[in-house]
C-alpha cells in the first residue's frame, strides 16, 4: 500500500499554510492529522469548518463521544489525541477507559450518550431502538441527537483518514484498553 507523508508546510497550498499558521498559533503546533488533510486544497479548511461548528453538546460531551468513536473504529491516532484531550477536559484515566468501553457508569446522562454514539457508530447509524429511547430519558433533546451525529460523523472522518494513511502519531500513546482490568 502507498505510503504517505506528512506534508510539510511549505508543500501545501497558500490557503493551507495560513491555515497551518492559525493551528500552530493556536494549538502549539499543526497535527500530523490535520496537516495530512493539506493534501487536500479544500479538506482541511471544510474539516475545521465542522470541527469547530457551534454544538448543543458541552466540550466534555463532545470528547466522550470522540473517544467511544475512535475505540469502535480502531484509531491509535485519535485514541491518542483524544486521551490528552479528554483529560484536559477534566477526564481521569479510569473514566477515560470506561468512556472508551462504551459506558460512563459515573455519570448517568453522560452514559446514555457514550451508550447511543457507541450504537450509531457499531451500527452504521441503525441505533437500537432501546439506545435512542434511553438517550432522550436522560434528558437529551433532538438538537443534542442531532448534534451526536454530528460528532460522530467528524470523528469517523478522522478515523479513516488515519486508517488508510498510518500517518505518525504525535500525541502520547492511548493506553490499552485492556489496562482498565
Amino acid at each position: 500500500m502507498k505510503t504517505f507523508k506528512v506534508p510539510a508546510k511549505e508543500n501545501v497550498s497558500p490557503a493551507n499554510q495560513q491555515l497551518f499558521d492559525k493551528l500552530a498559533k493556536g494549538l502549539g503546533k499543526v497535527p500530523n492529522l490535520y496537516a495530512t488533510m493539506a493534501y487536500s486544497e479544500n479538506g482541511l479548511a471544510a474539516y475545521l469548518a465542522l470541527n469547530g461548528a457551534k454544538s448543543s453538546l458541552k466540550a466534555k460531551e463532545k470528547e466522550a463521544v470522540n473517544l467511544v468513536v475512535s475505540e469502535v473504529n480502531s484509531c491509535d491516532y485519535c485514541l491518542s489525541a483524544h486521551t490528552m484531550i479528554g483529560k484536559l477536559n477534566g477526564f481521569t484515566d479510569e473514566q477515560i477507559l470506561e468512556i472508551r468501553s462504551g459506558e460512563a457508569p459515573f455519570d448517568s446522562k453522560l452514559d446514555a450518550l457514550v451508550k447511543l454514539a457507541k450504537n450509531l457508530t457499531e451500527k452504521r447509524g441503525k441505533a437500537d431502538a432501546e439506545v435512542v429511547d434511553n438517550f432522550f430519558a436522560a434528558g437529551y433533546t433532538e438538537e443534542n441527537l442531532v448534534d451526536t451525529i454530528l460528532v460522530v460523523g467528524d470523528k469517523t472522518i478522522t478515523n479513516l483518514l488515519y486508517g488508510v494513511t498510518e500517518i505518525p502519531i504525535d500525541f502520547p500513546a492511548a493506553p490499552a484498553l485492556h489496562a482498565k482490568a
